[in-house]
């Protein structure tokens, strides 16, 4: 028996288009759109009817950078894939690509293994894996070939964390140029980390230990830099780049300048870097601690920048970087020395929300909110379009959206496991009400219907953005 769910009189956004339609789902996909109070709409009958009359139904969002139980600094971020994707639902994300890491000495296949062994059956929407390539060498580029075979078609190299995750340009350089044989993308976390090291150490020689002196030593300067020789090196190696959680003025113009002479260069931003500054960082008696991440939080000043690029599509995303840590336990490792406080931030369940406020704010459109949450990031990454729109055949990744519903963000009401949020009392317009995840609902007129192991892993071809 088929099961049919019909979703009546709400107003469909995708990235291209804004119709008064009813949406048809059958076994778990979009198996019919037609315009509301027409022949063809009247004719739909099915045994679940959700009215979302005076609602948005949008795409599930695709949050194609998230870091669920990751190692970091000596502790874990705090949520689980279970905790972390029923958030992510109740933000109205339906899809997360996170982030499998390759431990030095060890191979992609171990680091891939053991993060599909933390995921599954444990994720309440579906979910898929990018590759931090932490150790490049010969056989690990052979490796890169077999994933990208798989459907694991992205590899994270980093410039910043020397003795961590750090590579030098000549690795890089290999890595792209396997990348450019066997259509993967390189994302690059692109800060100079040898030189920001430097700074760390002679600011805590000053005795400059607070929250806010991350900030400073992580100059803006340096993520232009990186982001300048990333390019070059993608340029050098024929390979296409993305470049993950800028939030430097700087770095954007390095951007514009590389897609103006019409290089595959990307750029993602976060909500953190919109939405909050290094007036947070230096927040007193170690609240600054909240909100280190890297690459850090700037002064207010970047943010102009920052949506300009999005109205441009000199940036293309808006992900998360949900990496969350405790203030107690965890960020507090860092008391008396900035540099050991773990980097991360929560946000996998806010950014719908968030983004919405931008479209209601005037910084965004609603069709640009849906490009840049969910159909952009599902393109860049392969799922397109199964994930990040609604059109038949889609899966029935499905949110009803209340535009008019207000709301105060408070760490007492959202669901990510942390004790804190980062937009603390932010009042904001628009609110989920309804998820749908393959048909299935997750979320029910605000309350939670899902369960651990719903969500599935999900393969992704090569960046559609390249011919």
């Amino acid at each position: 028996m088929s099961r049919r769910t019909l979703i009546r009189n709400g107003l469909v956004i995708t990235a291209s288009d804004e119709i008064h339609a009813d949406v048809l789902i059958e076994d778990g996909r979009i198996a019919a759109l037609a315009a509301t109070g027409t022949p063809a709409a009247e004719a739909f009958n099915a045994e679940t009817v959700i009215d979302a009359t005076g609602k948005h139904v949008i795409p599930g969002g695709v949050d194609g950078h998230t870091h669920m139980e990751m190692p970091f600094g000596g502790t874990y971020a705090a949520d689980t894939f279970e905790t972390g994707t029923r958030a992510a639902a109740w933000g109205g994300t339906t899809t997360i690509v996170d982030f499998a890491i390759q431990s030095v000495g060890g191979t992609l296949r171990e680091g891939l293994d053991a993060w599909h062994q933390k995921a599954e059956g444990n994720c309440a929407v579906d979910y898929g894996f990018h590759m931090i390539v932490s150790d490049v060498n010969q056989e690990t580029l052979k490796e890169m070939d077999l994933l990208v075979e798989e459907g694991v078609t992205s590899f994270k190299q980093f410039m910043a964390y020397p003795g961590v995750f750090y590579s030098d340009d000549g690795q890089i350089l290999r890595a792209m140029q396997r990348a450019a044989e066997n259509g993967g993308l390189i994302m690059m976390h692109a800060e100079n980390g040898i030189a920001i090291d430097v700074l760390v150490e002679q600011a805590l020689a000053r005795g400059e230990t607070d929250p806010r002196y991350h900030g400073e030593v992580r100059k803006a300067l340096l993520e232009a830099e990186a982001t300048h020789r990333a390019i070059k090196l993608a340029q050098v190696a024929g390979a296409p780049l993305y470049v993950v959680h800028v939030s430097a003025q700087e770095a954007v113009a390095e951007l514009t300048r590389a897609r103006d002479e019409g290089l595959n260069v990307f750029g993602e931003t976060c909500p953190q870097y919109l939405f909050l500054s290094t007036d947070n960082l230096a927040e007193p008696d170690f609240e600054g601690a909240k909100y280190v991440c890297s690459t850090p939080l700037r002064p207010r000043e970047h943010q102009a920048a920052l949506w300009r690029g999005l109205r441009t599509n000199d940036l293309q995303v808006v992900s998360t970087d949900h990496c969350p840590f405790c203030f107690s336990g965890q960020k507090e490792l860092g008391r008396g020395d900035f540099s050991k406080i773990p980097n991360g931030m929560p946000g996998v369940e806010n950014r719908m929300d968030l983004l919405h406020q931008a479209v209601v704010d005037g910084h965004i459109s609603r069709r640009r909110w849906i490009e840049i949450a969910c159909a952009t990031p599902a393109r860049m990454f392969g799922m397109y379009p199964k994930k990040g729109t609604i059109a038949p055949g889609a899966d029935a990744d499905v949110v009803i959206y209340d535009p008019h519903a207000e709301q105060v963000i408070s760490a007492e009401t959202h669901h990510m496991d942390v004790d804190y949020s980062a937009y603390e009392g932010k009042r904001i317009t628009g609110r989920v009400e309804t998820v749908l995840s393959r048909g299935v609902p997750v979320i029910t007129e605000r309350e939670y219907t899902g369960h651990a192991g719903h969500g599935v892993y999900t393969p992704r071809s090569t960046c559609q953005y390249l011919n």
